[in-house]
């Protein structure tokens, strides 16, 4: 885990994607650990976190971030999360809402549904093959808009050159199969009405993987949550409206009856 900003701000624990680590924030680090004590964490067989050895559920994941927040001896958070973090910070909150003020989930599910679950057994499948460039080209794309893509089809190209050989790792293709049925049993549609921690949630239009509807549901479950939606936007909201991403987070989580008489 890595902090950034200054420790008398408020707590920002941020958690990653399911293919992202702490390093994937860096192009944001700037803005958010001026108004926070910005918390970077990557989960089990992430980054440089120790890699597991066999299958195993998010709820291990939870409870590393639990133990994290004893170790740390901090009394309350705020908690934003991205796809596979949205998936572990829901469960987390369903479970440790009192150590939760305010909660942002991003392109995230109340649980896995079979559409999901078959795209997973398909990035899984082809792991198997240890190819670098077709995993690529089966995860990559649709986690995009695209418009994005298309329009950004250099700095995609970039970015491949830097996957691929990534993806052609076997520990790495390894833990993402373990990564990806650790998200099987997701579900916590049940314990949703119980929440009450006060919640933004950030769709995007052009989402194919966590389509909107999945957040709109999300939204009529929890009795203090709010919903926008990031138009022409995929499912990397992201990187595709960096400043719009910033000012989200900054507009919700931060106090404006500290500045402003209302």
């Amino acid at each position: 885990y890595q902090f950034d900003g200054s420790d008398q701000n408020p707590v920002l624990l941020i958690l990653n994607g399911i293919m992202m680590s702490t390093k994937s924030w860096e192009t944001f680090v700037p803005a958010l650990s001026e108004h926070f004590y910005l918390l970077r964490v990557d989960m089990l067989d992430q980054g440089q976190s120790d890699k597991m050895n066999e299958d195993y559920t998010q709820a291990i994941q939870v409870e590393m971030i639990e133990a994290l927040r004893q170790h740390l001896a901090i009394d309350t958070w705020h908690l934003a999360g991205i796809s596979y973090g949205g998936s572990v910070a829901l469960q987390y909150v369903s479970k440790y809402q009192q150590y939760v003020s305010k909660l942002v989930l991003l392109n995230a599910v109340s649980y896995t549904s079979p559409w999901l679950k078959a795209i997973g057994d398909g990035w899984n499948e082809v792991a198997a093959h240890r190819d670098g460039l077709a995993y690529y080209h089966v995860a990559i794309p649709f986690i995009y808009s695209p418009s994005f893509y298309t329009k950004n089809n250099d700095w995609m190209e970039a970015r491949k050159e830097i996957l691929v050989p990534l993806f052609s790792q076997p520990d790495f293709l390894d833990a993402m199969v373990r990564l990806t049925k650790s998200a099987e049993t997701h579900d916590v549609r049940e314990t949703l009405p119980s929440v009450q921690t006060k919640t933004l949630i950030v769709a995007s239009e052009h989402d194919y993987l966590t389509p909107v509807f999945e957040q709109v549901a999300i939204q009529k479950a929890m009795p203090n949550a709010s919903i926008i939606e990031f138009k022409e936007t995929g499912h990397a909201s992201m990187y595709e409206q960096p400043d719009l991403f910033v000012s989200t987070l900054l507009g919700f989580f931060l106090d404006p009856t500290k500045d402003y008489k209302i």
